[in-house]
Protein backbone atom coordinates (compact mmCIF):
# COMPACT_ATOMS: atom_id res chain seq x y z
CA UNK A 1 0.00 0.00 0.00
CA UNK A 2 0.53 3.23 -0.88
CA UNK A 3 0.50 6.58 1.59
CA UNK A 4 1.10 9.82 0.40
CA UNK A 5 3.10 12.13 2.95
CA UNK A 6 4.61 15.43 3.52
CA UNK A 7 8.20 15.30 4.37
CA UNK A 8 10.53 17.86 4.73
CA UNK A 9 13.84 16.93 1.80
CA UNK A 10 15.98 19.97 2.97
CA UNK A 11 16.26 23.55 4.72
CA UNK A 12 13.04 25.45 3.96
CA UNK A 13 11.43 22.59 1.41
CA UNK A 14 8.55 20.51 2.15
CA UNK A 15 7.12 17.92 -0.32
CA UNK A 16 3.91 15.71 -0.84
CA UNK A 17 6.00 12.51 -1.35
CA UNK A 18 4.71 8.42 -2.07
CA UNK A 19 5.64 6.41 0.15
CA UNK A 20 5.29 2.37 0.77
CA UNK A 21 3.25 1.16 4.18
CA UNK A 22 5.53 -1.19 5.65
CA UNK A 23 3.38 -4.10 7.83
CA UNK A 24 2.80 -3.36 11.26
CA UNK A 25 4.63 -5.29 14.36
CA UNK A 26 2.05 -7.41 17.00
CA UNK A 27 2.17 -3.69 19.28
CA UNK A 28 1.29 -1.69 15.96
CA UNK A 29 -1.79 0.23 14.61
CA UNK A 30 -2.45 1.15 11.26
CA UNK A 31 -4.40 4.39 11.18
CA UNK A 32 -6.39 6.33 8.12
CA UNK A 33 -6.03 9.70 8.65
CA UNK A 34 -8.64 12.39 8.78
CA UNK A 35 -7.02 15.37 10.10
CA UNK A 36 -2.94 16.21 11.39
CA UNK A 37 -2.55 19.53 12.65
CA UNK A 38 0.61 21.48 11.98
CA UNK A 39 2.87 22.91 15.23
CA UNK A 40 4.26 25.88 14.46
CA UNK A 41 7.37 26.18 16.41
CA UNK A 42 8.82 22.63 16.18
CA UNK A 43 7.52 22.30 12.92
CA UNK A 44 9.94 25.45 11.68
CA UNK A 45 12.92 24.82 14.00
CA UNK A 46 12.86 21.27 12.13
CA UNK A 47 12.55 22.71 8.72
CA UNK A 48 14.87 25.69 9.16
CA UNK A 49 17.85 23.05 10.44
CA UNK A 50 17.92 24.70 13.47
CA UNK A 51 19.97 23.82 16.40
CA UNK A 52 18.50 21.04 18.67
CA UNK A 53 15.77 20.25 16.35
CA UNK A 54 18.16 17.93 14.17
CA UNK A 55 19.84 20.56 12.43
CA UNK A 56 20.89 19.52 8.67
CA UNK A 57 20.05 16.21 8.49
CA UNK A 58 17.20 15.53 6.21
CA UNK A 59 14.86 13.94 5.04
CA UNK A 60 12.84 14.86 8.70
CA UNK A 61 9.16 13.39 9.13
CA UNK A 62 6.68 15.60 11.27
CA UNK A 63 3.45 15.65 12.44
CA UNK A 64 2.81 14.27 16.00
CA UNK A 65 -0.78 15.63 16.05
CA UNK A 66 -4.29 14.09 14.33
CA UNK A 67 -6.91 11.92 14.17
CA UNK A 68 -8.42 9.16 11.87
CA UNK A 69 -9.83 5.43 11.99
CA UNK A 70 -7.75 2.22 12.76
CA UNK A 71 -7.27 0.20 9.56
CA UNK A 72 -5.46 -2.90 11.29
CA UNK A 73 -4.33 -3.73 14.63
CA UNK A 74 -1.46 -6.14 15.46
CA UNK A 75 -2.16 -9.02 17.34
CA UNK A 76 -1.01 -8.28 20.85
CA UNK A 77 -3.38 -4.64 20.59
CA UNK A 78 -6.59 -4.26 22.67
CA UNK A 79 -7.27 -1.28 23.58
CA UNK A 80 -8.73 -0.48 20.27
CA UNK A 81 -10.55 -2.16 17.00
CA UNK A 82 -10.77 -1.69 13.40
CA UNK A 83 -13.01 0.96 12.67
CA UNK A 84 -12.16 2.83 15.84
CA UNK A 85 -11.94 6.87 15.64
CA UNK A 86 -8.44 7.58 17.80
CA UNK A 87 -6.14 10.21 18.10
CA UNK A 88 -2.36 9.43 17.11
CA UNK A 89 0.79 10.56 18.96
CA UNK A 90 3.89 11.10 16.96
CA UNK A 91 2.44 9.96 13.64
CA UNK A 92 3.35 11.89 10.59
CA UNK A 93 1.69 14.51 8.18
CA UNK A 94 0.73 11.51 5.81
CA UNK A 95 -2.45 9.30 4.94
CA UNK A 96 -1.29 6.30 6.84
CA UNK A 97 -0.01 6.11 9.91
CA UNK A 98 1.78 2.91 11.78
CA UNK A 99 2.35 3.77 15.70
CA UNK A 100 2.65 1.75 18.88
CA UNK A 101 -0.52 0.71 20.57
CA UNK A 102 0.68 3.10 23.49
CA UNK A 103 0.58 5.95 21.51
CA UNK A 104 -3.05 5.53 20.50
CA UNK A 105 -6.41 6.73 22.25
CA UNK A 106 -9.72 5.95 21.32
CA UNK A 107 -12.10 8.76 20.48
CA UNK A 108 -15.77 7.20 22.74
CA UNK A 109 -17.63 10.88 22.07
CA UNK A 110 -19.13 10.31 18.84
CA UNK A 111 -20.70 14.08 19.25
CA UNK A 112 -16.88 15.70 19.06
CA UNK A 113 -15.95 16.44 15.93
CA UNK A 114 -12.97 15.10 14.38
CA UNK A 115 -11.70 18.27 13.76
CA UNK A 116 -11.48 19.89 17.19
CA UNK A 117 -10.44 15.94 18.47
CA UNK A 118 -7.12 16.75 15.91
CA UNK A 119 -6.00 19.04 18.52
CA UNK A 120 -6.15 16.91 21.74
CA UNK A 121 -2.43 15.79 21.70
CA UNK A 122 -0.87 19.07 21.17
CA UNK A 123 -3.46 20.45 24.03
CA UNK A 124 -1.91 18.15 26.38
CA UNK A 125 1.49 19.23 26.46
CA UNK A 126 -0.64 22.53 27.67
CA UNK A 127 -1.85 20.67 30.26
CA UNK A 128 0.98 19.05 31.41
CA UNK A 129 3.15 22.11 31.55
CA UNK A 130 -0.18 23.84 33.32
CA UNK A 131 -0.22 20.71 36.04
CA UNK A 132 3.46 21.12 36.89
CA UNK A 133 2.90 24.17 38.09
CA UNK A 134 0.60 22.76 40.81
CA UNK A 135 -2.03 26.14 40.48
CA UNK A 136 -4.14 26.98 43.68
CA UNK A 137 -7.04 28.74 43.19
CA UNK A 138 -6.79 32.72 42.75
CA UNK A 139 -3.15 32.53 42.30
CA UNK A 140 -2.20 34.88 39.33
CA UNK A 141 -1.07 33.28 36.33
CA UNK A 142 0.36 34.26 32.72
CA UNK A 143 1.18 32.40 29.11
CA UNK A 144 3.79 33.75 27.48
CA UNK A 145 3.41 33.12 24.06
CA UNK A 146 -0.09 32.41 22.16
CA UNK A 147 0.87 29.71 20.03
CA UNK A 148 -1.43 26.50 20.17
CA UNK A 149 0.29 25.41 23.02
CA UNK A 150 -0.25 28.77 24.74
CA UNK A 151 -3.86 29.41 23.39
CA UNK A 152 -4.56 25.87 25.15
CA UNK A 153 -2.37 26.83 28.41
CA UNK A 154 -4.85 29.86 28.71
CA UNK A 155 -7.78 28.34 29.20
CA UNK A 156 -6.35 25.40 31.51
CA UNK A 157 -5.09 28.09 33.58
CA UNK A 158 -8.72 29.34 33.80
CA UNK A 159 -10.19 26.04 34.16
CA UNK A 160 -7.81 25.30 36.68
CA UNK A 161 -9.18 28.60 38.99
CA UNK A 162 -6.22 31.10 38.20
CA UNK A 163 -6.88 34.66 38.38
CA UNK A 164 -6.08 36.67 37.00
CA UNK A 165 -4.80 35.18 33.55
CA UNK A 166 -2.16 36.91 31.63
CA UNK A 167 -1.87 36.21 28.00
CA UNK A 168 1.25 37.98 26.48
CA UNK A 169 2.61 37.78 22.73
CA UNK A 170 3.64 40.37 19.87
CA UNK A 171 0.48 39.27 17.55
CA UNK A 172 -2.51 41.27 18.61
CA UNK A 173 -4.65 39.04 16.80
CA UNK A 174 -3.44 36.25 19.60
CA UNK A 175 -3.89 38.74 21.68
CA UNK A 176 -7.83 38.98 21.13
CA UNK A 177 -8.15 35.31 20.78
CA UNK A 178 -6.72 34.83 24.47
CA UNK A 179 -9.39 37.37 25.59
CA UNK A 180 -12.01 35.52 23.85
CA UNK A 181 -10.86 32.15 25.88
CA UNK A 182 -10.20 32.83 28.96
CA UNK A 183 -7.60 35.77 29.48
CA UNK A 184 -8.39 38.80 31.88
CA UNK A 185 -5.57 40.83 30.37
CA UNK A 186 -3.68 40.27 27.18
CA UNK A 187 -0.34 42.30 26.77
CA UNK A 188 2.51 43.17 24.05
CA UNK A 189 5.79 41.78 25.61
CA UNK A 190 7.22 44.61 22.98
CA UNK A 191 5.47 47.52 25.49
CA UNK A 192 8.59 49.33 26.63
CA UNK A 193 6.60 48.92 30.24
CA UNK A 194 5.07 45.67 29.87
CA UNK A 195 6.65 44.57 33.39
CA UNK A 196 4.94 47.12 35.27
CA UNK A 197 1.61 46.70 33.11
CA UNK A 198 1.83 42.97 34.54
CA UNK A 199 3.15 43.77 37.83
CA UNK A 200 0.22 46.79 38.29
CA UNK A 201 -2.66 43.86 37.44
CA UNK A 202 -1.06 41.90 40.05
CA UNK A 203 -1.05 44.15 42.75
CA UNK A 204 2.35 44.86 42.42
CA UNK A 205 3.64 41.27 43.60
CA UNK A 206 4.16 39.85 40.10
CA UNK A 207 2.90 36.56 38.74
CA UNK A 208 2.71 33.81 40.60
CA UNK A 209 2.69 31.05 38.05
CA UNK A 210 3.63 31.54 34.23
CA UNK A 211 3.78 29.18 31.39
CA UNK A 212 6.46 30.34 29.02
CA UNK A 213 6.02 28.44 25.70
CA UNK A 214 8.36 30.75 23.52
CA UNK A 215 11.42 29.18 23.95
CA UNK A 216 13.07 32.86 22.94
CA UNK A 217 15.70 33.87 25.70
CA UNK A 218 14.40 37.42 26.14
CA UNK A 219 10.47 36.25 26.79
CA UNK A 220 12.21 34.26 29.96
CA UNK A 221 14.01 37.17 31.25
CA UNK A 222 10.84 39.23 31.20
CA UNK A 223 9.41 36.32 33.07
CA UNK A 224 11.95 36.58 35.29
CA UNK A 225 11.09 40.00 35.68
CA UNK A 226 7.51 39.73 36.19
CA UNK A 227 7.62 36.59 38.74
CA UNK A 228 6.54 36.84 42.05
CA UNK A 229 8.63 36.14 45.38
CA UNK A 230 9.25 32.17 45.43
CA UNK A 231 7.19 32.15 41.85
CA UNK A 232 7.23 29.36 39.40
CA UNK A 233 7.95 29.38 35.49
CA UNK A 234 6.90 26.28 33.92
CA UNK A 235 8.95 25.71 30.73
CA UNK A 236 6.74 24.44 27.94
CA UNK A 237 8.67 25.82 24.69
CA UNK A 238 11.64 24.44 23.36
CA UNK A 239 14.69 26.88 23.92
CA UNK A 240 16.53 25.82 21.49
CA UNK A 241 19.44 28.04 21.43
CA UNK A 242 21.29 28.29 25.12
CA UNK A 243 21.41 31.63 26.66
CA UNK A 244 23.79 31.95 29.60
CA UNK A 245 22.65 36.07 30.82
CA UNK A 246 20.01 35.72 33.41
CA UNK A 247 21.40 36.55 36.64
CA UNK A 248 20.22 33.78 38.05
CA UNK A 249 21.43 34.65 41.62
CA UNK A 250 19.37 38.00 41.74
CA UNK A 251 16.34 36.49 39.53
CA UNK A 252 16.17 33.24 40.67
CA UNK A 253 18.22 31.94 43.51
CA UNK A 254 17.41 34.93 45.76
CA UNK A 255 14.01 35.30 45.01
CA UNK A 256 12.84 32.00 45.82
CA UNK A 257 11.94 31.46 42.32
CA UNK A 258 11.46 27.62 40.34
CA UNK A 259 12.51 26.61 37.10
CA UNK A 260 10.32 23.52 36.27
CA UNK A 261 11.02 21.72 33.18
CA UNK A 262 8.06 20.58 31.22
CA UNK A 263 9.26 19.16 28.12
CA UNK A 264 5.83 16.78 27.32
CA UNK A 265 8.44 13.42 27.15
CA UNK A 266 9.04 13.93 31.14
CA UNK A 267 5.57 12.21 32.06
CA UNK A 268 4.95 9.40 33.90
CA UNK A 269 4.48 6.27 31.29
CA UNK A 270 2.11 3.82 33.27
CA UNK A 271 0.11 5.44 36.18
CA UNK A 272 -1.16 9.68 37.11
CA UNK A 273 -0.20 11.21 40.10
CA UNK A 274 -1.29 14.52 41.05
CA UNK A 275 0.47 16.90 38.98
CA UNK A 276 2.00 14.52 36.68
CA UNK A 277 -0.57 12.63 34.29
CA UNK A 278 0.55 10.24 31.70
CA UNK A 279 -0.34 11.46 28.24
CA UNK A 280 -3.50 9.01 27.86
CA UNK A 281 -5.04 10.13 30.81
CA UNK A 282 -4.50 13.88 29.75
CA UNK A 283 -5.74 13.80 26.45
CA UNK A 284 -9.04 11.59 27.83
CA UNK A 285 -9.64 14.26 30.05
CA UNK A 286 -9.55 17.10 27.11
CA UNK A 287 -11.77 15.20 25.09
CA UNK A 288 -13.85 15.34 28.05
CA UNK A 289 -13.88 18.41 28.42
CA UNK A 290 -14.75 19.32 24.89
CA UNK A 291 -17.56 17.01 24.86
CA UNK A 292 -18.68 18.87 27.87
CA UNK A 293 -18.40 22.35 26.41
CA UNK A 294 -16.04 23.58 28.80
CA UNK A 295 -12.81 23.73 26.54
CA UNK A 296 -12.82 25.91 23.34
CA UNK A 297 -11.34 24.25 19.68
CA UNK A 298 -13.64 25.65 17.43
CA UNK A 299 -12.62 29.32 17.15
CA UNK A 300 -8.74 28.47 17.28
CA UNK A 301 -9.41 26.45 13.62
CA UNK A 302 -7.51 29.25 11.41
CA UNK A 303 -7.69 27.14 8.26
CA UNK A 304 -8.02 23.75 6.62
CA UNK A 305 -5.96 22.77 3.91
CA UNK A 306 -4.90 20.06 1.36
CA UNK A 307 -1.66 18.40 1.93
CA UNK A 308 -1.18 18.85 -1.76
CA UNK A 309 -0.78 22.57 -0.61
CA UNK A 310 1.94 21.44 1.65
CA UNK A 311 4.74 23.41 0.07
CA UNK A 312 3.11 26.61 0.13
CA UNK A 313 2.22 26.07 3.53
CA UNK A 314 5.49 25.51 4.82
CA UNK A 315 7.03 28.26 2.88
CA UNK A 316 4.98 30.62 5.01
CA UNK A 317 5.96 28.97 8.30
CA UNK A 318 8.99 29.65 7.24
CA UNK A 319 8.67 33.48 6.23
CA UNK A 320 6.01 35.00 7.90
CA UNK A 321 5.57 35.54 11.60
CA UNK A 322 1.78 36.15 11.27
CA UNK A 323 1.48 32.38 10.41
CA UNK A 324 -1.63 30.85 11.35
CA UNK A 325 -1.91 28.89 14.53
CA UNK A 326 -4.54 26.56 14.14
CA UNK A 327 -3.57 25.14 10.46
CA UNK A 328 -4.98 21.76 9.93
CA UNK A 329 -4.22 19.26 7.25
CA UNK A 330 -7.29 17.63 5.75
CA UNK A 331 -6.33 13.81 4.64
CA UNK A 332 -9.69 12.60 3.66
CA UNK A 333 -10.32 13.07 0.05
CA UNK A 334 -6.27 12.14 -0.53
CA UNK A 335 -5.58 8.93 -3.03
Amino acid sequence: MISKQIVFTAVHKAELLELEVRDIQENEVLTEMEYTVVSGGTERANLMGSENAGGNKFPKFLGYCGVGHVLEIGSSVTSVAVGDRVLVYHGNHAKYNIRPEADITKVTDENIASLDAAFVIIASMGLGGVRKLELELGESAMVMGLGLLGIFSVQFLRLSGAYPVIAADLNSARRELALKLGADYAFDPSAPDFVDQVKNVTGGKGVRATVEVTGVSAAMKQALECASWMGRISLLGCTRVSDCSVDYYQQVHRPGVKLIGAHNFVRPKVESYPHHWTHQDDCKAILDLIGAGRLQVASIVSRVVSPENCTEVYNQLCDDPMFPIGTVFDWREIK
